[in-house]
């Protein structure tokens, strides 16, 4: 499904280039889930971001379900990101305007799917998630486990291939986190592809497979 080849990411910081990815590969199959690992500037948020085509290397493929993604240009890859890829990320980032319902929805207006249809989806995205009867709640009217759920809502509803979680229980207590964790899991057990950027070393841990970087390439890769 996913398919690295000598990737690197380099930057420049003031007259010094920093290697965020050095001649990484890496294959990932349909329905694994993947955890990755390793300090801050290891690199693992610059392969998160990559694999979510928020940000293009500077050397080397990604092909995502056959597709090479170097090849495309900007709306070609916004293409990719809003029907292929789900994200959901540390700080939630829902429209505090809207209601859970209408911050779910947005991906769909963004795509130009007809009224009718988004509505029957955003149903059974807040099912998914046990949220219906918050559907007309803002995020302030929330708690955090709920927003995250909100989130995670919005990330399946146009049926993403892949799911790409960055720290997802990073703010939010133990309780709310293992719901969260529990609800991500049983996502991947439905069949869709986790992977997991994250500190926590317990949810790391709970992966089938776990990669671990440092310094911008991959020091393990070990299947369970």
């Amino acid at each position: 499904m996913i398919r690295i080849e000598n990737l690197s990411r380099k930057f420049e910081v003031g007259n010094q280039i920093v290697r965020a990815l050095d001649h990484i590969d890496l294959e990932i199959t349909k329905g694994e889930y993947i955890s990755i690992m390793g300090v801050s500037g290891s690199g693992k948020s610059t392969l998160l971001n990559i694999l979510g085509l928020l940000d293009t290397p500077t050397k080397g493929d990604y092909i995502l379900s056959g597709i090479n993604t170097s090849e495309m240009n900007d709306d070609e890859m916004a293409h990719i990101r809003s029907t292929k890829i789900g994200f959901v990320f540390q700080s939630f980032h829902l429209i505090p305007r809207l209601t859970a319902a209408e911050n779910i929805e947005m991906p769909m207006v963004l795509a130009g799917i007809k009224p009718k249809d988004r509505q029957e989806k955003v149903e059974i995205a807040l099912s998914h998630v046990s949220l219906n009867d918050r559907s007309d709640h803002k995020p302030e009217q929330l708690s955090g486990g709920q927003r995250q759920r909100v989130a995670i809502a919005r990330s399946i509803v146009m049926e993403p291939d892949v799911l790409l979680a960055d720290e997802p229980t990073g703010n939010l207590d133990s309780t709310s986190g293992i719901e969260i964790v529990r609800l991500i899991e049983d996502l991947n057990k439905a069949g869709l592809t986790l992977i997991v950027v994250t500190h926590d070393r317990k949810l790391g841990n709970r992966s089938d497979r776990l990669i671990r970087l440092l310094d911008g390439k991959i020091i393990n890769d070990n299947v369970k």
